[in-house]
C-alpha cells in the first residue's frame, strides 16, 4: 500500500515540476517573440541614418540568427503568454496539493 501512495506522489510532483518547466519555456518563448516583433517595428519606424542603419540592421540579423523565430502574428504570442502563465498556476497548484498530501501522511503516520 505505501508503495503505491510513494508512487502516486512521487507522479504528481515530477507531473507538476514538467508542467511548470513547459509552462516556463513557453513565457520565455512567447516574451522573446514579442520582443523582437516590437525591436523590429521600432526599426522600422524610426529609420535612422544610412551608416547607423547598415550596423544596426547587422547587429539585429546577428540577434535574430541566435533567437528562436517568431510565430506568426502578436495575437498567437499574447494568447501563448495567457495559456503558459495559466498552466504554471496550474502546475503549482498540482505540487502544492502533493505536498500537502505528503504532510498529510507525515502526520498519520507518526
Amino acid at each position: 500500500m505505501s508503495s503505491i501512495i510513494d508512487n502516486s506522489i512521487n507522479s504528481a510532483i515530477v507531473s507538476g515540476q514538467f508542467g511548470l518547466q513547459r509552462a516556463s519555456d513557453g513565457i520565455t518563448q512567447a516574451s522573446v517573440n514579442i520582443a523582437q516583433r516590437n525591436a523590429q517595428t521600432t526599426l522600422e519606424a524610426d529609420g535612422p541614418g544610412a551608416v547607423l542603419a547598415n550596423a544596426s540592421l547587422t547587429g539585429l540579423q546577428n540577434v535574430r540568427a541566435t533567437l528562436p523565430s517568431a510565430a506568426d502574428n502578436l495575437t498567437s504570442d499574447l494568447v501563448s503568454l495567457k495559456l503558459n502563465s495559466v498552466n504554471a498556476q496550474a502546475s503549482a497548484k498540482v505540487l502544492d496539493v502533493a505536498f500537502d498530501t505528503v504532510g498529510t501522511i507525515i502526520d498519520t503516520l507518526a
